[in-house]
């Protein structure tokens, strides 16, 4: 009881400062929302946009009601210790009474994990850019939602909360993103991976010739990243992103390169500084495994839209033996066993080998065989896995030490599951530089490396 009461206080001590702040020093805010693709494509506008302006990012994903006062603040979380606390909230007294050099731009994400989030958050912020990447049908944390639509609503409040001079980047091949549109009179600006007119729904910026690419090591082609061309008005031009795959990449670079556009900011440079983005751990990044392995690491979280981007992806990919390691999605309510069978269904279509890690990932192997619960139904016109190729554990560990053995040469693994489930731990165990871990991997601060 005394640790909430605390938390609440603080809570409500760095709220203020953050609005003080605000008041203050008057910077532009970009924020961020929608179910898949929040925190890359924040990152991706704060490296496109910083080469133009002076800009603050959100710190990984701080984008809860304490996260975004503490983005604006520029403090870290202080998670249980009463010191960091406490040097965070002197300061923000410092920032607010001294005279300081402030950013002139906040990107900010923006995450609900409740009924009640998003309105509380926008009562005090209104944003002068609102982009709303992804929705998805069965979003993480539907559970804690009357249903799926309930989820989109609470996020599309934001949309509702920018400033009437403002700007709304919304992406037009989600229909439900799309259906913000008409809620609000700012300017809206659309973006598109659909280059047939009627369907994109007259998109301002469209890509186009997606592919991934590769390179020669060890007599194998390795991918590298991926490339697009973007159209926007009149000029045409490349983007390349190096070290990460799948089209989800193409919308990251669609939002930032949207919010560049609506500043009137040259669109060269806009790509160009993409080309040099680092894209965040956990969000199928490439990474080197043993045996001359490649592991596609997209250990942060994982949702059916998320889930599904990414065996898109591993599709996509020429060569070698491709193993799914799936752990199980989270949060997804009365939708979950469902859910992880029809994933299971696209398993069987675009990999050899199936490794499921968790009791509701369990679901996932009955998807890829074909049974139970209509799966049988959707896979009918599918290709249905061999059970010896579907191999079950109940946690990481167990699914690390069978994997360093099972690796070979030129297999590809796709690494994905919901944060608790830890399947970053699978990943550190097959990386083939793991004393790089703390810089390849999601989770390894202090306090994420203490829990079981």
């Amino acid at each position: 009881m005394t640790k909430k009461i605390f938390k609440k206080i603080i809570a409500y001590i760095i709220l203020v400062e953050a609005k003080l702040v605000l008041k203050k020093y008057k910077p532009k805010i970009i924020a961020v929302t929608g179910s898949v693709g929040k925190t890359t494509s924040k990152d991706a506008i704060y490296a496109a946009l910083s080469q133009f302006y002076f800009i603050r990012k959100s710190l990984k994903t701080l984008n809860t009601d304490i996260g975004v006062p503490l983005t604006i603040i520029g403090c870290p979380n202080g998670w249980s210790n009463p010191f960091v606390w406490m040097k965070n909230i002197l300061e923000g007294i410092a920032l607010i009474i001294l005279p300081n050099v402030y950013p002139k731009w906040l990107v900010l994400e923006i995450g609900i994990d409740k009924p009640g989030d998003m309105e509380y958050i926008t009562s005090w912020l209104k944003p002068d850019i609102v982009v709303l990447t992804r929705l998805s049908k069965v979003p993480v944390h539907v559970e804690f939602f009357s249903s799926p639509q309930a989820v989109m609503e609470e996020k599309g409040k934001l949309v509702k909360a920018v400033k009437p001079n403002g700007v709304v980047i919304l992406n037009a091949d989600d229909e439900d993103v799309l259906a913000f549109r008409g809620v609000t009179k700012a300017r809206t600006i659309l973006f598109s991976a659909d280059t047939d007119h009627d369907t994109n729904h007259g998109a301002d910026l469209v890509a186009s010739n997606y592919a991934v690419t590769y390179e020669e090591k060890a007599g194998e082609q390795v991918p590298t990243g991926i490339t697009f061309r973007l159209d926007y008005d009149s000029t045409s031009i490349p983007v390349t992103i190096y070290g990460s795959l799948g089209h989800q990449y193409v919308y990251t670079c669609l939002a930032a390169l949207s919010v560049g556009v609506s500043q009137g900011l040259n669109l060269v440079k806009l790509a160009s500084a993409l080309s040099s983005y680092e894209t965040p751990p956990g969000r199928m990044k490439i990474l080197e495994g043993i045996k001359n392995s490649i592991l596609i690491d997209d250990t942060y979280n994982s949702s059916p839209v998320a889930l599904a981007s990414a065996l898109d992806a591993l599709a996509d990919l020429k060569s070698g033996r491709k193993i799914a390691v799936l752990g199980d999605m989270l949060e997804l309510g009365k939708y979950s066993t469902e859910e992880h069978r029809t994933a299971g269904a696209r398993v069987a279509e675009v990999a050899d080998v199936l490794i499921t890690i968790g009791v509701r990932a369990r679901f996932f192997a009955e998807g890829a065989l074909g049974v139970g619960g209509g799966g049988e139904a959707r896979a009918t016109h599918a290709k249905k896995m061999k059970e010896k190729n579907i191999i079950k554990f109940e946690d990481s560990k167990q699914a690390k030490e069978f994997l360093k053995k099972f690796i070979k040469k030129g297999d590809i693994v796709l690494l994905k599951g919901s944060q608790s489930m830890r399947v970053e731990r699978v990943t550190e165990g097959l990386l083939a530089h793991p004393e790089y871990s703390v810089d390849l991997l999601v989770r390894q601060d202090k306090d994420w490396l203490k829990r079981q």
